[in-house]
């Protein structure tokens, strides 16, 4: 900072404090908290914070929002047709997450085919056994 421009500041919080400007100030008298932001890439937390302060949300975490929202909708629903189709929109929406994380494929969300492939293997299993 400019040598003057510094005295012109401290001067201006010196009377501010005099007035009791600074007495009724949100959270006053508590500790600070500071948003832990190690696990975003360095070149974008500002652009986060903005997202953050202007209450809009990345991409990638309206995404993994839908993906929950699918997957409790599955968990509720019948086995029918309606069902697969959900759960080819969900494997969209996992493919697309996936895609935009430019991450190694060990970190990638899997897809939710086997559970399904297995459940009806096994009672396609149960039937034959049965007969």
């Amino acid at each position: 900072m400019l040598p003057g421009f510094e005295k012109i500041v401290e001067e201006r919080i010196k009377k501010a404090q005099q007035k009791g400007e600074f007495d009724n100030l949100a959270g006053s008298g508590k500790p600070l908290t500071f948003e832990d932001d190690r696990f975003i890439a360095e070149e974008l937390r500002l652009a986060y914070k903005i997202l953050k302060n202007a209450d809009c949300v990345p991409p990638e975490i309206e995404l993994k929002k839908e993906i929950e929202r699918v997957e409790e909708l599955l968990s509720n629903m019948p086995d029918t047709s309606e069902k697969y189709q959900t759960l080819k929109k969900l494997n969209f929406l996992i493919m697309k997450l996936n895609s935009i994380r430019n991450s190694s494929i060990v970190f990638e969300v899997p897809q939710q085919y086997m559970e399904v492939l297995t459940n009806r293997f096994s009672s396609k299993s149960t039937k034959i056994q049965k007969e």
